[in-house]
């Protein structure tokens, strides 16, 4: 879609009420907000038809353009994943409110008592592409949290964000909140993006989720404090105690159940003293699905139709039906291998060993480390967060799924009595 020339002037006006609307929504109530998110999840059903035929505009013009069949699937919004995304609205009305926790007190030894509470981010800018559901899921959490939320969702959804926005601005007034509590900066495309992560008067952190390109631009471009999010170069390691069945089912989840989204599979790495009993019948399952393999040489043998895998390969997030796949001489290699190429969002091992087991879980640095469990897991809505703002790949403030509680700061409270420092 064509975009107007910037004008400064105007975003600063949405950010300067974005900031207003979030010292309103720092002290809500908690039956406040979760008016707000009934509303919500109510006029995502009543407007579905109006959401769907504007997705419908998306898709067409993402296919025109050329989108990839991960980036259709993650931009589209159908009768079932607009009930879904109702449905998490509703899981995160029944979260407790971080607002206001005491995370941590004491009495000091002059009788001042000081109290460590969490309190709101303020405003939050989140970068996003072709994926609307987190136009619903980032609003949702920042509503909870008490914060108010600044959108750049990417041309791709701009149809479908546009209707989605509408829904969020009239939950929000008809619960007596402040509609400029969501801002968007999409009319005015990147121009409005580059704004909005340079917003240091306006906006206290800024959220990128997307490919591994959007992310770095936004890091590298920001004057705004980011929370970084990371693309998913996702391993599963199959050592020699592996059992089949358990690799054959845990393999196919994590690669075919959703390949679009950062916690699929995207290389596979298999001990050689396994290669032989696993990779035919996980590979056969794999194929049986439309994956496929580019494999390593001595995968090769063990499966001729194999594509040759590349250097590139190993550092892609295919978000599609490809997987690559080696054959590796020992633990040591496969943690060597990880090491190399990962993006530190979510590592897994298929082992029935207990000492390659913790050594995993000890050795790897990533977000989330699992054992003999589908990388599919690692997931706000799994995890019992309702919802994602997204998936930390950094190591300060938050790290791994994002929900409510990583969406507040904290401040102390200190109350004396007339007391003075001696």
């Amino acid at each position: 879609m064509a975009h107007p020339d910037l004008d400064p002037d105007v975003l600063d006006a949405r950010l300067a009420a974005a900031k207003e609307a979030s010292y309103r929504l720092a002290t809500a109530t908690t039956a406040q907000k979760d008016a707000a998110l009934g509303h919500v999840s109510r006029l995502l059903r009543e407007r579905a038809a109006d959401i769907e035929a504007a997705n419908a505009a998306d898709l067409a013009a993402g296919r025109e353009a050329g989108l990839s069949d991960g980036l259709l699937d993650r931009l589209a919004l159908d009768e079932r994943r607009i009930g879904a995304l109702a449905d998490a609205v509703i899981d995160v009305v029944g979260l407790d409110d971080p607002v206001g926790e005491t995370v941590s007190g004491r009495s000091l030894p002059s009788g001042v008592r000081i109290d460590q509470v969490r309190v709101p981010l303020g405003v939050v800018g989140a970068i996003y592409e072709a994926r609307p559901n987190v136009t619903i899921d980032i609003a949702s959490l920042a509503l909870k949290s008490g914060n108010a939320v600044v959108l750049r969702g990417g041309t791709a959804a701009e149809r479908t964000n546009e209707v989605l926005i509408a829904v969020l601005r009239d939950a929000f007034e008809a619960a007596g909140l402040p509609a400029d509590a969501v801002q968007t900066v999409d009319d005015y495309g990147r121009a409005g993006a580059r704004h909005l992560m340079q917003a240091r008067d306006y906006v206290d952190v800024l959220i990128p989720r997307g490919s591994a390109g959007l992310i770095r631009a936004v890091v590298d471009e920001a004057k705004v404090p980011v929370i970084e999010t990371g693309a998913g170069v996702v391993h599963m390691f199959l050592d020699e105690s592996a059992r089949e069945d358990w690799a054959v089912d845990l393999v196919h989840n994590a690669k075919v159940q959703r390949p679009s989204v950062c916690n699929a599979l995207e290389t596979l790495l298999v001990h050689r003293a396994a290669a032989d009993r696993l990779l035919p019948p996980v590979l056969d399952r794999l194929e049986a699905s439309g994956v496929t393999v580019h494999g390593d040489d001595r995968v090769r043998a063990l499966r001729p139709t194999a594509l040759p895998v590349t250097d590139e390969d190993w550092a892609t997030e295919h978000m599609s039906l490809d997987l690559s796949v080696a054959v590796v001489d020992s633990i040591d290699d496969a943690l060597a291998h990880i090491r190399r190429y990962s993006t530190r969002h979510t590592e897994s091992i298929v082992t029935n060993d207990l000492g390659n087991a913790e050594r995993f879980l000890n050795e790897v640095d990533a977000a989330a480390v699992i054992v003999n469990a589908s990388t599919r897991f690692t997931d706000g809505a799994e995890f019992g967060f309702g919802a994602e703002v997204g998936i930390s790949t950094q190591k300060l403030h938050a790290r791994g799924p994002m929900g409510l509680p990583e969406l507040t700061s904290t401040k102390w409270i200190v109350r004396g009595a007339g007391h003075v420092r001696a």
